[in-house]
């Protein structure tokens, strides 16, 4: 199953941007494993290449007061 109850394994931001020091614009959530990614918006894009990396397709938005998914294997929203 892609969708498991998580802990963000980084609350304060995406883990490859703190790690080589790049900005993001916002934050998705990894619903299988918890790692934290910036978006598609986002210079590196890291979201998503956990997403296609490891297969863990679903993410949900990190940002404050959003509460959707996107599937990135679809394009759809969950």
């Amino acid at each position: 199953m892609q969708i498991r109850p998580v802990t963000p394994r980084t609350p304060e931001g995406c883990e490859e941007c703190l790690r080589l020091g790049t900005p993001w614009v916002h934050l998705r959530l990894c619903r299988t494993c918890g790692h934290v990614g910036c978006c598609d918006s986002s210079p590196m894009r890291h979201a998503r290449a956990h997403a296609f990396a490891i297969e863990h397709a679903i993410v949900r938005s990190f940002e404050p007061g959003e509460r959707w998914s996107w599937c990135y294997f679809d394009e759809v929203y969950v």
